[in-house]
């Protein structure tokens, strides 16, 4: 398999995904979706802590339980999605959640919502996320072509941004005026609009080729050795899953501090939170730009080293002038995280040989987001014995050393990073099978 050709209906050149328009369908239909989850991720920990009154460990057995599915199922589910037609992957998962998230309003309408439904729903709703997700930025690739990928991830980055922007404050108005359960029916009916903006996607990818033999621990080691074998994705494996689980750290007791302790409403802790996303909006308009400029290996290394310590920020803020400079914070982490999102995830999509992106995925998501469960526990532990300020510091100065795999990788030298279509290119048609090795 090779990259997919120029088209009409894939134009090259950058700034032309306007005009493509399954593109579009498919960016407006995340777009939506994302919009929805920003209202839901701020109203899940919110009925948990205001409706029932959960304590520091159960807020972090939740934010365990939304990540738990990319240790379980995070290896299998790369596998399974290259057996699969993606796009029917991302119909049927958008479904899923859309009736699990329902689930929530209606236990409270009936008085039956407890702890344990919120559990049930997080773990559920994450494994339908985990396949999506796989799917998803395996399916990306098929509809626009690989040096489209950079513009492709940051025009979706873009509008996550300013759902987030947008989705907190609104989500802490309906949280108001509906309360927290109620909330999540917004979450549930953005899922229904991308599976109905997916539908509409006229490009058909081919059936998966199945293997003559196939051989799911087989497919595993294959996803984990093309990833841990090469050293750029082995760096920014480790850069992002310790990143992410210092983050579940800071996460599990984030809430706590803002709703419980300095007594903040939720309409400015939602606020607070769409602060965050303008500077992921920032990041995503200025990402393609910025690896233009320094280059792509050290704009992945420059944005995890600015983004880390910006989080030392969050333990020291009170209900006075640094809720103001926890914004500012913000702002600029966030800008870090998406610029070096942005590059590292469209590095992977060009690297990969195109039959192994589901699994090289899932690998990565599962090595990534596999230590989110562990930070949030730690987390929800740590807030009920230390405290939640010296949980929100011990996480912060673990979220500032998170840059070191990235800088001392080869990444700090090379300005453009190896792409599958140059190792065909330079060493030939063998380069082209599923394990072939990156350039260092």
């Amino acid at each position: 398999m090779t990259a997919p050709k120029t088209s009409p209906d894939r134009p090259a050149n950058r700034g032309r995904l306007w005009r493509h328009a399954d593109f579009r369908r498919l960016w407006v239909g995340e777009t939506v979706s994302q919009f929805g989850t920003t209202v839901s991720q701020l109203a899940l920990p919110l009925v948990a802590i205001l409706v029932l009154h959960a304590s520091t460990w159960q807020v972090g057995v939740l934010a365990a339980c939304e990540t738990a599915a990319f240790i379980v199922v995070g290896l299998p589910a790369g596998a399974w999605v290259e057996r699969m037609r993606l796009r029917w992957a991302l119909i049927v998962n958008d479904l899923i959640r859309a009736v699990l998230l329902a689930s929530v309003p209606v236990a409270q309408l009936l008085g039956v919502l407890t702890i344990e439904q919120l559990y049930v729903v997080a773990v559920a709703t994450g494994v339908s996320t985990v396949f999506f997700d796989v799917a998803y930025q395996s399916y990306l690739p098929q509809l626009i072509d690989r040096e489209q990928l950079v513009e492709g991830n940051a025009k979706l980055q873009a509008s996550e941004s300013v759902s987030q922007i947008a989705g907190p404050s609104i989500g802490g108005a309906l949280i108001q005026a509906l309360t927290a359960p109620y909330a999540v029916l917004v979450d549930a009916l953005s899922f229904l609009w991308s599976a109905a903006c997916v539908t509409r996607i006229k490009a058909r990818p081919p059936r998966p080729e199945r293997s003559p033999d196939p051989n799911l621990l087989r497919e595993i080691r294959e996803g984990l050795r093309f990833v841990l074998g090469n050293p750029i994705l082995r760096a920014i494996a480790m850069c992002t899953s310790s990143a992410n689980l210092f983050g579940a750290v800071i996460s599990a007791a984030f809430y706590v501090l803002l709703a419980r302790q300095l007594q903040l409403s939720p309409g400015v802790i939602g606020l607070l939170t769409s602060t965050a996303a303008v500077g992921g909006l920032i990041g995503a308009l200025v990402a393609g730009r910025f690896a233009d400029k320094v280059g792509q290996g050290p704009a992945i290394w420059i944005a995890s080293t600015v983004a880390g310590p910006c989080a030392v920020v969050t333990p020291f803020v009170q209900r006075d002038w640094t809720v103001g400079l926890l914004a500012l914070a913000q702002i600029a982490m966030w800008m870090g995280i998406v610029v070096y999102n942005i590059n590292q995830v469209s590095f992977r999509q060009a690297l990969c040989p195109p039959g192994l992106l589901g699994r090289m995925n899932a690998t990565m998501r599962f090595l990534v987001w596999g230590t989110l469960p562990f930070g949030a526990l730690l987390g929800g532990l740590l807030g009920s014995t230390i405290g939640v300020r010296a949980t929100l510091l011990a996480g912060a100065i673990g979220q500032s050393l998170t840059f070191l795999p990235v800088l001392l990788s080869p990444l700090r030298r090379l300005r453009e990073l190896p792409s599958h279509a140059d190792l065909v290119k330079d060493e030939g048609p063998a380069a082209a099978g599923p394990l072939a090795p990156s350039k260092p």
